[in-house]
């Protein structure tokens, strides 16, 4: 399946590692990035501090941004071989998590109007999984400022949300990690054992669960 796939998703809740492991595996497999910029929002540090205020601003501008960098990848041709660190989904996914009844409402209907009509479908998708508690301590290690006031609460509603999402997804190639027991970011030799099960894949979704 890897060899093959020329547009790779890493996905996955906030700390999960997504980022961290698309880089690597755009640096090994020499292929292109594409990279969420949550550092160009505006309002995400305002958002982790008054979030009822700065929600819908926050949304919209991620779902502009997602929107215009999707735009960059026309066209997909079979010279380009490109990794991700986000699906556009995952924008609807914080919109519900995040807007009350109303601009969830509001938000859907921008989302209607400014969605591209044939957003770029991914080769293979890699949802990294982990527990709250992983999260939230790597989210500690990392000490964006930004991320300050981010609670093991909110990690467990959003890293919920996403494993709801991806029970149900069947738009692509899923392969799903435990990123609590697997490491492929920081130890070589976990990095290699994915790519080798990522080359040997042959279902439509496979979990990868054990360190060896």
């Amino acid at each position: 399946m890897l060899d093959k796939a020329r547009y790779i998703v890493v996905e996955g809740p906030i700390g999960a590692g997504k980022t961290s492991l698309a880089k690597r595996l755009g640096a090994r497999l020499q292929a292109e990035t594409l990279f969420e910029q949550a550092e160009s929002n505006p309002f995400l540090a305002r958002f982790y501090q008054q979030p009822e205020r700065w929600a819908m601003a926050t949304q919209l501008s991620f779902l502009f941004q997602r929107i215009d960098q999707l735009a960059a990848l026309a066209p997909l041709t079979d010279e380009r071989r490109i990794v991700s660190d986000f699906l556009l989904d995952k924008d609807r996914l914080f919109a519900a998590q995040n807007l009350s009844e109303e601009e969830f409402a509001l938000y859907q209907r921008v989302l209607d109007q400014a969605r591209p009509a044939a957003p770029p479908t991914p080769d293979l998708v890699i949802y990294l999984q982990a527990r709250p508690d992983t999260l939230m301590e790597r989210v500690r290690k990392r000490g964006l400022e930004a991320e300050r006031r981010i609670t093991e609460a909110y990690l467990a509603q959003v890293a919920d949300r996403y494993m709801r999402y991806f029970y149900q997804y069947e738009a692509a190639p899923l392969f799903i990690v435990d990123a609590g027991i697997l490491n492929p970011v920081d130890k070589d030799e976990d990095f290699e054992l994915l790519l080798e099960r990522l080359r040997d894949m042959r279902g439509y979704r496979e979990f990868f669960g054990y360190a060896r």
